[in-house]
């Protein structure tokens, strides 16, 4: 089963958007777990301007808005 992280932050509308968008498609087929960037200096040197950012398995997959046909692909493999 595939990890798969949303690193957002509070009060992130577009965060709110992906996670919406997200969690069905996860639901039963990957792990699916929410980051807070303000929790850790290193994420928010890394995320800050791009949040939403999704991370699947270590590697970034998207940012701002869901990709939906990487998620795809990504669920089906």
């Amino acid at each position: 089963m595939r990890n798969f992280v949303v690193f957002s932050r509070r009060g992130c509308h577009l965060c709110e958007e992906m996670l919406e968008q997200l969690e069905p498609l996860c639901r039963g087929r990957a792990r699916l777990t929410v980051e807070d960037i303000d929790t850790r200096p290193e994420w928010i040197d890394a995320y800050s301007v791009y949040v939403p950012v999704l991370v699947v398995d270590g590697v970034e997959v998207c940012h701002y808005e869901l990709d939906r046909t990487a998620v795809s692909e990504l669920l089906e493999t």
